[in-house]
């Protein structure tokens, strides 16, 4: 029956088939393609019962036409394979497609890289089979199995006594599967690896068969190409970030002080979140939250600029109204595009004394001892970052007792497609209680793990700071 309905898509052609319906009768079903999809005209069919052929005089269907069904499978695997981003999609859908389309029992796929074979991803091997080889220099495979990986041409073996035959110099283990095909990745006219399937007793490749896998395999080549080009993007955008991010908070005396950074739960480009501390020695700390616009090379590399701007004015005394409008007029003056959101705290833990700015970034919850649940800080906001170079940034000033936490954090711990922001602030809030002095690594803990905030699909940043009393 998924012949006919593919013959029907393939050939845009009616087609017809019978199916016996229990108890006593026969069904027709005739396939119409057009242009909206295919519709489908059922008869019942008199004067038959269950143990007779389908009534003479009616066609029992069309068939399906030359080369229909491996048509099909060409476009069904190309399409999987538009949808994969990483090597690890792209060995995850080849698996979960193609094993079963060809009655293989296991599929590796390797690369060359820098002379040494590459083992991207595998399933159906035993434990360690496969990984043994990865990191191997391509001069120090038998020169016979490397003709099979580097060559332009697919390999079919029906029986590890056909792979001795042909290649009688190689060792035993790589003979180990009843049968295999070596397909070869090429791009551009060069090998970048290859893929192979492997069976677990013989098995004849016919004719069509060779033809289809020969096709995916071009197909198969291209979609890793592109997968590892994402892939070399994406850690580079990785590795910005994390050499920009700082590496340890400095010690500040009266205050304890928790950092998180998570990636999505989603798999996408890398965040512009940031966040530090900056010692300003009997003044107290200044702390910074904020998020860059984007999700690329371009957002991480905004977010060290932002980060260094800010560090270098609070470092310098300056007020945090001040600190944001300077940074401010410095983005907009460089041009980027991209607007910024950010808060800033300047916290005094002899006093209490915290004074924050905001450049449109979420207002800070702030968790009271003796408190069942925590608020939400009223922080007078400013526009973002980098949109208008003569914008004003208001202070708001308060006092916060001894052993009280402010939580910064960045819109990827709250915000979700159909949830209103402010309402999922509050409902952070009140699952964030103060029952005696929890340590900041819990808290964070409960904050990330917060209903509304189990599926990120942003990355996020959280900053945790409490006032500790003078005996502590």
């Amino acid at each position: 029956y998924e012949d006919r309905y593919r013959a029907a898509v393939m050939s845009r052609e009616p087609v017809s088939m019978t199916a016996f319906r229990p108890p006593d009768h026969w069904l027709r079903f005739d396939l119409y393609p057009g242009g909206a999809g295919i519709s489908v005209r059922i008869h019942r069919e008199e004067g038959s019962g269950p143990d007779t052929t389908p009534p003479p005089g009616r066609k029992t269907g069309a068939g399906t036409p030359p080369g229909a069904g491996q048509a099909y499978r060409l476009v069904h695997f190309a399409a999987v394979l538009t949808e994969a981003v990483s090597v690890d999609d792209v060995v995850a859908r080849v698996a979960d497609e193609v094993l079963p389309a060809f009655h293989a029992q296991g599929v590796a796929i390797v690369a060359f890289e820098s002379g040494r074979l590459r083992v991207l991803g595998h399933r159906g091997y035993p434990p360690g089979a496969v990984d043994s080889f990865d990191g191997t220099p391509l001069d120090a495979i038998p020169s016979a199995a490397l003709r099979i990986f580097t060559s332009a041409v697919p390999t079919f073996f029906a029986s590890a006594q056909e792979m001795q035959r042909v290649y009688p110099d190689l060792p035993a283990h790589a003979r180990s599967p009843q049968a295999r095909a070596v397909l070869p990745l090429i791009v551009s006219g060069r090998p970048i690896g290859a893929c192979m399937l492997a069976y677990d007793r013989p098995h004849t490749f016919e004719v069509a068969e060779r033809s289809v896998l020969t096709a995916l395999a071009g197909v198969l080549a291209q979609a890793l190409d592109r997968a590892r080009l994402f892939d070399a993007k994406h850690q580079i955008a990785h590795g910005l970030q994390q050499a920009l991010l700082p590496r340890a908070l400095p010690d500040v005396p009266g205050l304890r002080v928790h950092a998180r950074y998570l990636p999505a739960t989603e798999r996408m480009d890398i965040g512009g979140d940031f966040y530090d501390l900056i010692g300003l020695g009997p003044a107290g700390a200044g702390a910074l939250i904020g998020d860059v616009q984007g999700h690329n090379i371009a957002a991480a590399a905004l977010m060290g600029q932002v980060r260094t701007a800010i560090h270098a004015h609070a470092a310098a005394g300056s007020p945090p109204d001040d600190v944001l409008a300077r940074t401010n007029r410095l983005l907009t003056d460089l041009g980027t595009n991209l607007f910024t959101t950010c808060l800033h705290v300047h916290l005094d833990p002899a006093t209490g004394r915290a004074r924050l700015a905001n450049a449109g970034h979420p207002p800070p919850i702030l968790c009271l001892p003796g408190r069942t649940a925590a608020s939400v800080l009223d922080v007078t906001p400013g526009p973002p970052l980098g949109i208008d170079p003569d914008a004003a940034y208001p202070v708001t000033d308060t006092i916060l007792p001894p052993h009280a936490i402010l939580l910064l954090y960045t819109d990827g711990l709250v915000e979700t497609p159909d949830t209103d922001l402010d309402h999922a602030i509050s409902a952070l809030a009140r699952s964030l209680p103060h029952t005696g002095r929890p340590a900041l690594e819990h808290l964070a803990d409960t904050a990330l793990t917060h209903p509304a905030t189990g599926r990120r699909t942003d990355d996020t940043a959280l900053l945790l700071l409490q006032l500790l009393p003078p005996t502590d």
